[in-house]
């Protein structure tokens, strides 16, 4: 046997037997019985050409026979060992050999001679194969033996015969890779795939990512011999997965939102610093203002630092003029190159221009999408640092595109967004107004859905007498066809509301007209796409409505409700209450009446009307919405504070975060007209009484320093009044009003509406009407509960 040897065929390792050279058994080893399945006893005596399963093949097995030593194969009976492998070799020394009289015949099953073999070729293999490092250690961590590609890097000794991983790695990866392999030795659980970064003592590279196996090696008896430890270089694999984590992660924070800002404040949060020590990113300044950017192949752009990162804005060397600070605008000349570019400040070529970020290393690549330039990404490293590779700018040049298509949608939202804000606020009225009755401030806030728009909407109409009307209106759903409903009601509103028409008439009208609405629609094609027999929702066209009248001169409110939420009422001493009303239904319902509740107001109220969106925001009880509104109010309503800033207050304390309806407050604050401004007389239908009519305005004209408009307003109320004996009867009632301007009312019994026209020359009469038309500011009637009222207004003179 040879020493060390583990050939299955050694005569330590088989089953043997001594055979004289006719083939008889002489002798045999207890392998051999097991092997035989015989007892030496059996087997002694026997024929070696017995054994075999085919007898008659004993001629085939000699005829492998190739010299003194031989090898063979055979096959013994099934019970008898199988399919085996044998050697012979003659009892005699040297040149006997050939006159031998006994022979040693070794034999093993032919599976294991097999499994040998194919150990012993995979062994060879591995530690030829070039594309794992294969090392054994001995207990020690001393190399024992490796392949020849361990770490094919410099700085790796030609000989590593027992030295350690720390006599040519750094210390940092040496002493990682040791710790782990004492632990494997120390427990016997294999190490599976551990990447560590290693670097040669003399290599002055970025080093290498090696991706550490091992397992324990142990000897027959379980001795512990070594370890032995594999080392795959999964440098570029590990850059490409970090590389698409790069990607997915910068996708990701580009989906967010549609905000370019925020948008590019998030991604180069996401470049730095995995990919980057600074980042920059400039967005084209049309972006921002709303505009198409210029086509990507004009040369001159202005573009607007929007998001830095990884640097103090303002510093560092090669830093524009302006530094890094965000809010720049700087003039970008593309020079009619668009790809992106890379440089370095070792590089020969490639450096960029004095404007770059003052780093060693950089990149950048352009936004670009649908045919515009919309910006651009600048990156940099250090000089600790590798530089940029080609892989890296396709990476920067993948994000730059992705980017590229946030911004452009987001710069599309917002146009269309701010043009849909736009026109609705080009539909509603200013946000605050002051006459000598109400001053008025309001606060409306769009919606943060995609659209950007809906149908809330609000009002304040002056009114006949000083009387102002106020409105708040929510149509039902969100987008451009909610603001144009809006639109179509509050002109509606306005052109009822210019016929003096009480709060639940208006209502029952602008009722009809919603219903109407929905028709025309039928009408117009709504049929052709709505299954027969179905009627259009109500939310294609409803909303609710409150709609209130203030009269300064009796300090009272009549309101009413089309499924509004009611208003509230801020005493002058602070006290917040609800309006008592009974909504009715709301627009486009029909069907039922509307209810109109008629409260006092003291000077110095203040009236709140609003919409859902502020008391339903947090709230699933309505009732817990009105209250929070109620104590809002009360704590921001402090005496002598402006109203202006009363309502963002309100707002800011109950819709704390983005919306998902529009919500608008009216904030009104009320005045009456003091009693000294005013003047009524109440005549009987008897003609002579037109001339008390006259004294009585000549003497309170005069008593409010008014005598310049003495002679027009003697001769609208002496007009008025004896048309209203003439055609009305009594008794007839005539008021002055000093306001913002004198106001002249002469009220009757009368439903019949005046109407003016122009009197043919032959005609006496017919012309008064005429005149006061124009003699006057303003004139108009309106129906009253008792009849009507003519009214008419005249510009105050200045004071003096």
């Amino acid at each position: 046997m040879t020493p060390g040897s583990d050939d299955p065929l050694d005569a330590g390792h088989s089953a043997g037997l001594v055979v004289d050279a006719r083939g008889t058994i002489l002798r045999c080893t207890p392998a051999a019985e097991s092997l035989l399945r015989r007892s030496a006893q059996d087997l002694h005596g026997r024929r070696v050409r017995d054994l075999l399963a085919v007898p008659a093949r004993w001629r085939t097995v000699l005829e492998q026979r190739d010299g003194p030593v031989w090898e063979g194969r055979a096959e013994l009976a099934p019970d008898g060992g199988g399919e085996v492998e044998f050697r012979v070799l003659p009892l005699v020394d040297g040149e006997q050999a050939e006159q031998a009289r006994e022979f040693l015949v070794l034999g093993v099953p032919r599976v294991l001679v097999s499994q040998w073999r194919q150990g012993h070729a995979f062994m060879r293999e591995l530690f030829l194969q070039d594309r794992i490092g294969l090392a054994v250690l001995d207990n020690e961590l001393r190399l024992v033996r490796t392949n020849t590609h361990l770490l094919p890097y410099s700085g790796v000794p030609g000989d590593l015969y027992g030295v350690r991983m720390g006599d040519f790695l750094r210390e940092e990866g040496a002493r990682v890779i040791d710790a782990r392999l004492r632990e494997v030795l120390a427990t016997g659980i294999p190490l599976v795939g551990l990447d560590v970064e290693v670097h040669t003592r003399v290599d002055p590279g970025p080093g290498r990512t090696m991706a550490l196996s091992a397992f324990r090696l142990q000897g027959a008896k379980g001795l512990v011999m070594g370890v032995t430890a594999l080392f795959v270089d999964v440098t570029e694999e590990r850059l490409t997965r970090s590389r698409l984590d790069l990607l997915h992660r910068a996708t990701t924070v580009l989906s967010t939102n549609l905000s370019a800002e925020e948008t590019t404040r998030d991604l180069v949060d996401v470049l730095v610093p995995a990919l980057a020590d600074v980042a920059v990113v400039d967005v084209a300044e049309a972006v921002f203002t709303h505009e198409q950017p210029a086509p990507e192949l004009h040369h001159d752009h202005a573009l607007r630092r929007t998001a830095v990162a990884g640097a103090t804005p303002g510093t560092g060397p090669g830093a524009s003029p302006g530094g890094l600070a965000t809010g720049a605008v700087v003039a970008v000349d593309t020079g009619g190159v668009l790809s992106g570019r890379v440089w370095s400040d070792g590089a020969e070529e490639g450096v960029e221009p004095p404007d770059a970020l003052g780093s060693a290393h950089g990149m950048s690549a352009w936004l670009r999408a649908r045919g515009s330039l919309l910006g651009r990404i600048r990156v940099g490293r250090g000089g600790d640092r590798p530089p940029f590779t080609g892989d890296d700018l396709a990476l920067l040049e993948q994000i730059a595109s992705r980017a590229a298509l946030v911004v452009d949608n987001a710069r599309r939202y917002a146009r269309e967004r701010n043009a849909a804000v736009g026109l609705q606020r080009s539909l509603l009225p200013s946000s605050s107004t002051d006459t000598p009755t109400v001053h008025t401030a309001s606060v409306y806030l769009p919606t943060d859905t995609a659209t950007g728009v809906s149908g809330d909407w609000f009002d304040v109409i002056p009114l006949s007498s000083a009387r102002v009307a106020l409105v708040v209106g929510d149509v039902v759903g969100h987008g451009l066809q909610a603001t144009a409903t809006m639109a179509r009601l509050r002109t509606a509103v306005r052109t009822l509301a210019d016929l003096d028409l009480e709060p639940d008439e208006l209502l029952t009208h602008l009722d009809d007209l919603v219903s109407q609405f929905a028709i025309d629609v039928d009408v117009d094609g709504g049929q052709a796409t709505r299954p027969p027999g179905t009627e259009i929702a109500f939310g294609s066209f409803g909303a609710t409505c409150l709609y209130m009248t203030y009269d300064p001169v009796t300090r009272r409110c009549l309101v009413a409700s089309a499924g509004h939420p009611p208003p509230a009422l801020v005493a002058p001493d602070g006290g917040v209450a609800y309006v008592d009303l009974s909504p009715g239904p709301p627009l486009g319902v029909g069907g039922l009446p509307f209810e109109p509740v008629e409260v006092e107001v003291a000077d110095g109220s203040v009236l709140a009307l609003y919409t859902d969106g502020l008391i339903e925001r947090g709230h699933a009880d309505l009732d817990e919405g009105m209250a929070a509104f109620r104590h809002a109010l009360s704590a921001a309503l402090v005496p002598g504070r402006p109203l202006e800033e009363v309502g963002p207050e309100v707002v800011r304390e109950l819709v704390p975060g983005p919306l998902s309806d529009d919500v608008t407050l009216l904030l009104a604050s009320v005045r009456g007209v003091p009693a000294h401004d005013s003047a009524a007389w109440t005549f009987a239908a008897d003609p002579s009484v037109v001339a008390e009519a006259r004294a009585s305005v000549l003497a309170q004209l005069s008593r409010w320093g008014l005598d310049e408009l003495a002679f027009t307003t003697e001769l609208v109320a002496s007009e008025l009044v004896t048309n209203a004996i003439r055609y009305a009867g009594g008794p007839v009632g005539l008021r002055l009003i000093r306001a913002a301007s004198l106001i002249c009312e002469v009220s009757d019994r009368s439903g019949t509406q005046p109407r003016m026209r122009r009197a043919h020359a032959t005609e006496e009469g017919g012309r008064g009407l005429f005149l006061i038309a124009q003699l006057t500011d303003r004139w108009g009637s309106r129906y009253t509960r008792s009849g009507k009222t003519i009214w008419t207004e005249q510009a105050l003179p200045p004071r003096r």
